[in-house]
Parts: structure tokens; sequence; C-alpha cells
């Protein structure tokens, strides 16, 4: 069985590390633990990793958070999957920072990234993790937030929430979809 599981982020040194690219995070960290090395390839850095006999082509597009469904236009028709085959990482601010959600479809809840995923498939039925970063901006800055470092109190935990979030991606993969969303949403 193979997955392809898109992580959201911009690229460029000015964006690594902030919470709109917590999606990039994942992927590193994933493609980190098992040997997987990026290349560039059409409208994204991918590469493949193997974990309990199933494959997962790891993305994190090139285009910018706004154009996001060209590369996941592209690697779902180039690797003839559907989209219940793939899993789209992103940040969220309507989930306080800690805490995953799964979800089989849903709203792009303002989210341009997932937007234009949609806006691409023409539909939102597909499964997405929703990285929860919190919303502790004032009045007119959730740009600047979303595109800001995490906080030095958040720092500490940060490392294991994305370990567990790639935990999930691996769920997806080998247990389901129903199974990781039982096992992974944090009330």
């Amino acid at each position: 069985m193979k997955y392809l599981i898109v992580g959201l982020g911009n690229i460029g040194p000015e964006y690594a590390d902030t919470r709109h690219n917590i999606g990039f995070m994942v992927l590193d960290y994933l493609a980190k633990k098992y040997d997987g090395n990026f290349d560039t390839g059409r409208h994204s850095f991918v590469t493949e990793i193997k974990s309990k006999g199933r494959t997962f082509v790891l993305v994190k597009p090139t285009t910018y958070m706004n154009l996001s469904g060209k590369a996941v236009g592209h690697w779902l028709n180039s690797l003839k999957l559907t989209a219940d085959q793939m899993l789209v990482i992103t940040d969220d601010i309507a989930i306080p920072f800690g805490k995953l959600r799964i979800r089989a479809k849903g709203s792009a809840g303002g989210h341009n990234g997932l937007k234009h995923i949609e806006q691409t498939l023409g539909h939102n039925n597909y499964p997405r993790l929703r990285f929860g970063v919190g919303d502790s901006f004032s009045k007119g800055k959730q740009v600047d937030f979303v595109l800001s470092k995490f906080s030095e109190d958040e720092q500490p935990e940060l490392q294991t929430l994305i370990e567990k979030a790639a935990d999930a991606v691996i769920s997806f993969g080998t247990i389901g979809l129903e199974r990781t969303m039982n096992q992974f949403n944090t009330k």
C-alpha cells in the first residue's frame, strides 16, 4: 500500500520553524527517522519512506501555501492514488497548541493551503491532520502570528508533539483513518 503525505508550509529560510510550517517540520522528522532524503520533484520536495510494509510518499509543496493544490493534484495523479489515500498536515489556529485533530474531511477553515487543495480537487473529502498552534494574537495580527516561530514556552513541548504527529501519520497508513482518529484526536 502506498500513501501520499503532504506537509503544508512555505519554502525559504524566513519561514523555517514557523507555525505555518508545522507540516514541513513533521515531514522532516519522518524523513530523518526513516532515512529519507528529500529531492526536488514537481511542485515540491519529495521523498519516500517505508514503515510496517507500507510506502509513504512525503511531499513538501514548493509552490508556497496559497498554491498547495498544484503539488497535491500532481502527486495524486502521478502516483494514481485517491484522495482518501492522502493525509494533509497543516497548522490550525482554531485548535489550542499541543492538540492534534485528524478528520476524514472538512472545511478549509480560512486556511489558504487547504482552500487551494479543495479548489484543485473540487471537494473537501480528504483526510487532514490539524496541528493546533493556538490563537495568541491580537485582532489583525493572524498572519504575523502564523508566520512567527513557536514561543519559548512552546519550545519544550514542540518536539514531542512533532513526534506524536509523525506517529499519527504512520498509524494512518497502517491501522487506518478511523482507528487513528480514535487514538490521536485529543480532547
